[in-house]
Order: C-alpha cells, then structure tokens, then sequence
C-alpha cells in the first residue's frame, strides 16, 4: 500500500487504530484493553467480567486523579468502545447464550502492539533476522523448483555440510553460540510469538469478511436458486480454501502433531533455563506459549467451523421454495437493511413487543388444595439450667456446589479443558477449605476429569483472621464432553 496523502488521510479518518491513537481517553482505553486481553491473552470476555474489571480501573483512576476524572459509568465506556464510530471492540452474542460478550478488533491490537513498540530495547539483534531471512529465501528458492535434478543436488549439499560439522564435532570442534547471539535469536523468538498471537484475531476477522461478502450476494440475488446454487455452492468452501484458510489450517495440522508439542515443551524449558535468556527476566508465560497458540488457534478453528456451517444451512434452505411469499418479504428487509446500514435512520427502527408468546394451558394449573394444618400437643417443658454457647449456630458455613459447579461449566464454554487452580484463580475462594472440597467433590463426579500427578498446583487463600492459607494437590483438569 502506497503511503501518499489521499491514502493516508482516509486511513486517519476511517480507520480505528488511527482513531485510538488520536482520542481523547487513549492511555485508559490502551492501557486497560492491554492489561485484561493481551497480557493474559484472553480471547473474549463476558459483559459483566469486563464491565467489573473497568469499574476498578475506573476507580483506581479517580482516586488517582481526582473524582471528575472519567464521569462515565464502565458500561457506558464499553458500548462507546464497541460502537461503529469507534470499532476498537467487537461485541457479540454467542452461540446459545443471552449476555454480550466482547473481544478486540483486529485494528485495536495493531495499535496496541505499535504503542508497545515505542518503548526503548536495551537490546536490539539484527543477525539471527538476517539469517532467517536467508532461510525463507532458500525455502522458497528449493520449494519452487520442479526440476529433479535441482532438488537432489540441494539436498546433497545440504547433506555434505552435515557430513563436515559432523566431522568437525568429533575433531573436538564444537562452535557454540555467544550470550549476544543466544539473546539476538531469542528477542526475534519473542517478537515473533507474540505477532502470532497477534494474527489470529485478524485471521478471523477476515473470516467473518468472507462470509459476511458470500451472504450478501445471496441477500441481493434477484435470479432463481438454481443459478444461485450454481454460482455459490461452487464456493461454499471459499473460507477454508482461501490462502488463509490453506495456511491456517497447515498451522494447525503442524501444532496438532503430539510429537511437536512434546518437542516445543522440552526447548522451550531448555531455553528459558539458559544463563543469557534468565538475564533478560521473560514472561513466566512463555512456558507455555504454544498452548496460547492452540487456545487462540482452537478458538478460529471454531469461528471457521461455525462460519462454514452456517453458511451450508443458509443455502440448503427449504422454506424458499415451500414459502416463496416468506422468503420474498425476507429477501426485500434484508436489502433494504443493506442499503440501510451505512446510514441507519434516527429513532425506533423496528420495534418488537415481545421476542416469544407466552403460552399457558388451563390443564397445566394445578388443582386447588386446603393447607395442611398440623396438630401441637400440649406438651410442657422441662425448663432447664443448662448454659448453651449460641454463637455456634451462626458460625456455619454454606458452600453453594451449584455455583461452583457454574464456575466449571462457564469456562468450559470457551475452551475444551480448564485445571482446577484457574477456576480457582478466576474464582478466589470466599469460605476457604470447605470450598477447596466442594471442587475436589465434584471433580470425583465430573463425567470427564484427568489428574496429572506429576504436576503439583499450589492453592491460596485468605482465613477470615487474615492468614494466608495454602494447599498443595496435583493438576486436575476438567474436559469438555464433546
């Protein structure tokens, strides 16, 4: 894309990381989308989590800066956030559930990634970017060559540089890597991690673009279904076979290979264990980067998925040739909300009084029955001297299984397994150990339940006398019944 005046102009008046970076609330809204999508990498967030997380920025902020800093409520900031004019979040309603959620635009995360670039590197490698770009060209260069001859003679070179550092090792030549070469490779393996991370959410979004082109051309279609099916159902699987489709789905058969896995855990805790790379204090996170990257790529496999079904059901439809005077009106509203959606009048646009009938049937009530009156016998009682510490009765505690069983199940619904130390995590205990059992409890009973015993989960709490409480227990994870 040419950086000219018209180009430039447009992007500074359209473009929602253009409009981030020149608001007025940009450090509240930048720092605080950073800190509860980026940092912990969470894909989506419900209504209520974020708004309760924004009332504590917010009132962090206004004993900070005074109480007329940031008038607005936190959900009044959010539906601000997530509005057209603006575009720096994505609110939605997912699939069988009633309360918004939200996520980042594609355009909000490239601005905070630019924002988090400014700041000074202490230290900035430029040799293990050139050879990675050397790597890609001989990629490429061996990749697209047909010729047989061409491939074996690469591949032999390639073997007889082995077949010398091989002798050269058993000669006692051993080259080893710097601290200034292990912390150039390990700064471009950062930035690179965290641009992946980074590109899934545009990944989807342009995703929801390809369906969202193939669903109006059908909306606009003014011809019969047979030539509608013959031109769309040839690209029904436009998404999938896009080139982003392709290479998604290339990344994703290579992360889902176990042995890979396997290999990314050992060299990552072999790396990170190095004298130079402790030095540059990384992220605990990185541990387990590449289960972020499944979590993230789990999460567009399922927008794709979805996007693809959705599309099959909307073409297999039925009901346009049983109710061609249904589908007719629907295909005149669905137009004119396109024509609408760019300038949407002011006002009620289309009102509803109620979104279901409530139906009640006379044979569902139930018969009238005289109350129960119970009989007291006339009984005296012994009056006693006995000195009886009530206090007792008012010291139990209640722990309601439904709701922790709800913890469980609501973060189920966004990613196929969760261990019990981030459901706590999430959820801090409020009564302590007989919390800490009730899990225990239900985890005996969850229909699919894995314990790693070789790894061990510390969890804390607060008694009600202020002391910090710990207890030690293997990993249990709670699965997804698919």
């Amino acid at each position: 894309m040419a950086l000219d005046f018209t180009t430039l102009d447009l992007l500074r008046q359209n473009h929602p990381a253009w409009r981030l970076l020149r608001a007025q609330h940009a450090p509240l809204v930048a720092s605080f989308l950073h800190r509860v999508f980026i940092a912990p990498n969470v894909r989506t967030l419900s209504q209520a989590d974020l708004g309760e997380a924004l009332e504590d920025e917010l009132f962090a902020l206004r004993r900070q800066l005074g109480e007329s800093a940031f008038p607005g409520s936190a959900q009044s900031y959010l539906n601000d956030w997530a509005e057209n004019d603006k575009g720096w979040l994505r609110k939605f309603y997912p699939q069988g559930e009633d309360e918004p959620h939200y996520d980042l635009t594609p355009a909000t995360e490239k601005a905070l990634a630019w924002l988090q670039s400014l700041s000074e590197r202490a230290f900035v490698g430029t040799e293990s970017r050139l050879l990675t770009l050397f790597e890609l060209l001989r990629q490429m260069s061996t990749g697209s060559q047909a010729d047989p001859e061409m491939r074996i003679a690469e591949l032999n070179r390639r073997r007889e540089e082995i077949d010398a550092e091989v002798a050269r090792i058993r000669a006692g030549e051993i080259s080893m890597l710097d601290d200034t070469a292990l912390k150039d490779r390990f700064q471009q393996f950062l930035q690179l991690a965290r641009e992946l991370l980074t590109d899934f959410r545009e990944v989807e979004h342009n995703f929801r673009t390809l369906d969202r082109r193939v669903r109006e051309r059908i909306a606009l279609w003014e011809g019969g279904k047979g030539e509608l099916l013959e031109e769309i159902m040839g690209q029904r699987d436009a998404i999938a076979d896009s080139d982003q489709g392709r290479s998604f789905r290339a990344f994703w058969d290579f992360l889902m290979s176990p042995s890979r896995q396997e290999e990314l855990t050992l060299l990552l805790d072999e790396i990170l264990d190095l004298p130079p790379v402790v030095e540059m204090q990384p992220e605990p996170r990185l541990r387990r980067v590449h289960y972020d990257w499944l979590e993230a790529g789990e999460h567009t496999q399922r927008t794709v998925a979805r996007l693809s079904g959705q599309l099959r059901k909307f073409l297999d439809d039925k009901a346009w040739l049983e109710n061609r005077r249904i589908m007719d009106i629907l295909h005149e509203i669905e137009s004119k909300a396109l024509a609408l959606r760019h300038s949407p009048p002011s006002g009620n646009f289309m009102p509803l009084d109620d979104a279901s009938a409530s139906i009640e049937l006379p044979l569902e009530r139930p018969l009238y029955r005289p109350p129960f009156k119970p009989v007291l016998e006339g009984i005296a009682l012994d009056e006693g001297d006995a000195e009886i510490d009530t206090a007792a009765l008012y010291a139990q505690v209640i722990v309601d299984r439904a709701e922790l069983t709800s913890h469980i199940r609501k973060a189920l619904q966004e990613r196929s397994q969760i261990a019990l130390g981030e459901v706590i995590a999430r959820h801090p205990l409020r009564h302590g150990l007989a919390e800490l059992v009730t899990y225990l409890q239900i985890a005996g009973e969850w229909p699919h339940t894995a314990v790693d015993e070789e790894t061990k989960e510390r969890i804390e709490w607060e008694a009600e006398n202020g002391v910090k409480r710990q207890a030690t227990l293997p990993r249990i994870i709670f699965v997804r019944k698919e």
